[in-house]
């Protein structure tokens, strides 16, 4: 076939999909909606299918109101009302954005260790992809993303927080560096600064949310999804926050009718219930802690204990391991899956249910124990 010669050998993004009793390995709620939650998604749903014959509204007007009141209560955003935009889930919030702002001859740049897909939205749309390393606990130090800024001069530049694989959250400081970089290097047009707040719900207490420096920042994205904190990953509901300018620059790249009156629809249902759906968020948050405890009071089979960096997100990284593969296939052979990504000798599981944890450590202890006198 006449594929293009960058993606011939690629294989397609995807963790991998197993029939096994305990997953937690895609960063996913794993808590479905109650019943009430269904009951309205379904009515609604049931309302939009009647207007099928019919393009949706693609402007989603309705669904951008819904989402701008939610982030109002969320990060206390007061935020215009062409200030947000949707479409199916966060990553073709991010392709949009590198469609409209990369392209051939400019440049992604993000700090590794980050999220796998970055690189690939950049390829699909022919942007010159390039990172800046993150320090050794997976910080950005300002003043290395301030030369690494000035040396590639990026139109585009990523910042997960919090990160994905690692969890780790920024502080604002560094984003203000980074917005401060991107304005000194080219003061005409600076870099559209993206930061990805994917796992926002799930930060600590005191760790502020990027919304709130939307003002005055014209070239600052502020994107997140339903899929984590809503339980809502099989509705592919993904949004940011920008300035009107930004969004409406988002409008000229998209599909026609992007987003279908069902997505909309179930979107819309899920935020009249957030606080339902939300009050998992602090069960999810509490068990996370305990299992970042938990983690570092662990040893590796060569006996050194076990580094966990602080999360701000529904997963933990952990290592390191010399063979973090035969790890994740003993947990595996014990019916857990997890994701075996990030940095060499590290391995991330996502927060579970009790049980789903309980399992899980029930599992590694015995894989450790297992590959000290292997």
């Amino acid at each position: 076939m006449p594929i293009r010669p960058e993606l011939a050998g690629e294989h397609p993004y995807g963790a991998p999909q197993l029939d096994v009793p305990v997953l937690l390995n895609v960063n996913e709620n794993p808590y479905a909606p109650s019943a009430e939650v269904i009951a309205t998604i379904a009515a609604e749903v049931s309302r939009a299918a009647a207007t099928l014959n019919r393009y949706p509204d693609r402007e989603f007007t309705a669904l951008r109101d819904d989402l701008r009141a939610y982030l109002a209560l969320e990060s206390g955003a007061c935020l215009d009302e062409l200030a947000v935009w949707a479409a199916n889930g966060s990553n073709e919030v991010m392709l949009h954005l590198l469609q409209a702002f990369g392209g051939p001859g400019r440049t992604a740049l993000s700090f590794a260790p980050t999220y796998s897909m970055y690189p690939e939205y950049a390829r699909d749309t022919h942007t010159r992809w390039v990172t800046a390393r993150r320090e050794t606990d997976f910080t950005v130090d300002p003043a290395r993303a301030a030369a690494g800024i000035a040396e590639h001069r990026p139109s585009v530049i990523l910042l997960a927080s919090p990160n994905n694989p690692t969890g780790t959250a920024l502080p604002l400081s560094t984003v203000e560096a980074v917005l401060a970089a991107a304005s000194q290097a080219d003061p005409d047009t600076p870099a559209v600064v993206v930061v990805d707040e994917a796992y926002a719900e799930f930060r600590r207490a005191g760790t502020p949310s990027a919304v709130g420096l939307l003002a005055g920042h014209p070239n600052l994205a502020v994107t997140r999804t339903m899929s984590k904190a809503f339980a809502a990953a099989g509705a592919r509901v993904g949004y940011l926050a920008a300035g009107p300018q930004l969004v409406d620059a988002l409008r000229v790249v998209r599909l026609p009718y992007h987003l279908s009156a069902i997505t909309q629809a179930v979107a819309r249902a899920a935020l009249r219930h957030r606080e339902t759906l939300l009050a998992q968020v602090d069960t999810l948050r509490a068990e996370r802690d305990a299992l970042v405890a938990w983690l570092r009071e662990q040893r590796a089979p060569d006996g050194r204990a076990l580094d966990v960096p602080d999360s701000d997100a529904n997963f933990v990284l952990f290592g390191t391991f010399a063979d973090r593969h035969a790890v994740w296939q003993g947990l595996l052979d014990r019916g857990v899956l997890i994701r075996e990504t990030g940095p060499d000798g590290w391995l991330r599981v996502s927060v579970g249910t009790p049980e789903e944890n309980a399992a899980f450590r029930d599992a590694l202890t015995h894989v450790i124990e297992e590959t000290k006198t292997a």
